[in-house]
């Protein structure tokens, strides 16, 4: 059996109290494509909640994007959906468990592109 970084106990997956999709789009190019997914989301998953519009860098996001915050219960339907239906953005995936930066990095899932993450915005636990 592989051992876990740093041979760390494996973590409860009840830490997880939701989890955020980071929808990056281009202002000028792509935010278009942004908008339909936003709205076929809405329609699609109401229980979502859809963050606001952040066309100016916000927090560790490199890019411009829109969060969306959904329940651990919504996992096995929404995430599927998204990685059909994203039109070529860009997603982060990741979970919340309290630790930010281990959420944004070790814990997250990327749906397109990879982009290099401003981490220097959390504190590392």
């Amino acid at each position: 059996m592989a051992q876990r970084p740093g041979n760390a106990p494996p973590s409860d997956i009840s830490a997880i109290t939701q989890y955020h999709a980071h929808i990056y789009y281009d202002p000028a190019t792509s935010r278009g494509r942004a908008e339909q997914l936003r709205e076929r989301v809405a329609r699609e998953f109401p229980i979502a909640k859809l963050g606001r519009w952040h066309d100016e860098l916000v927090g560790p996001h490199p890019q411009s994007m829109y969060q969306i915050a959904f329940s651990p219960q919504m996992l096995e339907k929404f995430v599927p959906w998204l990685m059909l239906n994203r039109d070529g953005l860009t997603i982060l995936l990741h979970p919340e468990t309290g630790d930010n930066y281990t959420d944004h990095t070790a814990h997250a899932a990327w749906f397109g592109a990879v982009l290099p993450l401003r981490l220097d915005v959390f504190k590392k636990n």
